[in-house]
């Protein structure tokens, strides 16, 4: 590709500096994408074990639908990656690694991506509508709140807690995405869409918590001021306490769901407790691994628990446990030698 040269100068007219600049490849158009991302999607899977589990009656999953609503929400995220990094392009050279992003490092053209932008969303809706009415919903849901995220005036990414509540959204999303392959006439029940939101609003928290940690230390505040404009609110022990209460709404509603929906689910507790737990203290380590989310896969102990949380769920699905009725039931303990 060809290069373009940007020249700096004093008011005398001398260059001081001179720096080639490079415009981008079909490539970084391509990277913008963030196929690296995907991982993601694997919150679209609990909204399908859910719904084969509650709503196998109303409908089935099908091959065809699967690979329609995986193409629905992959396009839909990749057009709002598009559209972040083109808008964020500014800001990102003061992160230390999102410098290195394409739409930052290299000269871009505004109309493919934007282009770029309009075709992804477009095909998001499209293999929505050949999945059903509630996939495509979902997909334009997804756009909006990409857009509310992103563009100003509205830029939500730039207010203290509004950005990480805007953010987080995407989860209960990708979860109504999942939910959809099985049943399009349905939403997931609301205990668990808050506790998947507020789940995925405690993820972003303390991502920006190791941020916080880590270009406050080898930088300024100041400088962390220009990457975020919310980060001027922020300070590391705000994001430690908005994490805690995030973390706690998510808990307490899985805990309505669990209780509500199948007693036996209620043995995940403490095995949930600790994910959050092994989590905040991840996001507490220097170079955070939080940093990334889509990374997250190579922190062997995080992905361990994970599994060990998957199969007891799938083995609680299958095992009544009737002892644990009596938990639904007003029960208080009786003192040794005290009549009643």
């Amino acid at each position: 590709m060809e290069s373009s040269l940007v020249m700096t100068s004093s008011e005398n007219g001398r260059v001081l500096n001179v720096k080639i600049v490079r415009w981008g490849s079909w490539g970084d158009y391509l990277a913008i994408c963030r196929l690296d991302h995907f991982i993601k999607h694997i919150f679209v899977v609990p909204g399908i074990i859910l719904a084969l589990i509650l709503r196998s009656s109303e409908g089935a999953l099908t091959l065809r639908t699967f690979a329609f609503v995986m193409l629905s929400v992959s396009f839909s995220a990749s057009a709002n990656y598009v559209i972040n990094e083109w808008l964020d392009r500014h800001f990102d050279r003061h992160h230390p690694h999102k410098a290195q992003r394409p739409c930052v490092a290299k000269k871009m053209s505004p109309a493919l991506v934007y282009g770029e932008y309009a075709l992804l969303g477009g095909l998001g809706i499209f293999f929505g509508l050949m999945a059903g009415t509630l996939t495509a919903v979902t997909a334009a849901t997804l756009l909006i709140c990409g857009i509310i995220y992103n563009v100003p005036p509205l830029r939500s990414k730039d207010i203290a807690f509004v950005d990480v509540l805007s953010e987080s959204i995407n989860n209960p999303i990708r979860l109504i995405f999942g939910w959809s392959m099985v049943d399009q006439s349905t939403l997931p029940p609301a205990s668990i869409l808050i506790a998947y939101w507020m789940g995925g609003a405690f993820l972003m928290a303390i991502k920006r918590l190791a941020e916080y940690r880590e270009i406050s230390k080898s930088h300024n505040v100041a400088h962390l001021h220009s990457y975020r404009r919310s980060f001027r609110f922020y300070t590391e022990q705000r994001l430690l306490l908005c994490s805690f209460g995030y973390a706690l709404i998510a808990v307490f509603g899985l805990s309505v769901f669990l209780i509500k929906y199948r007693i036996e689910y209620v043995v995940l507790m403490p095995f949930v407790c600790l994910l959050f737990c092994f989590y905040f203290r991840t996001g507490l380590q220097p170079g955070s691994a939080a940093q990334a989310p889509e990374k997250l896969y190579r922190e062997r102990t995080l992905v361990g628990l994970v599994l060990v949380v998957a199969a007891l769920f799938g083995l609680l699905t299958v095992t009544d446990l009737p002892f644990l009725n009596s938990l639904m039931n007003p029960y208080f303990i009786q003192l040794p030698g005290v009549k009643m």
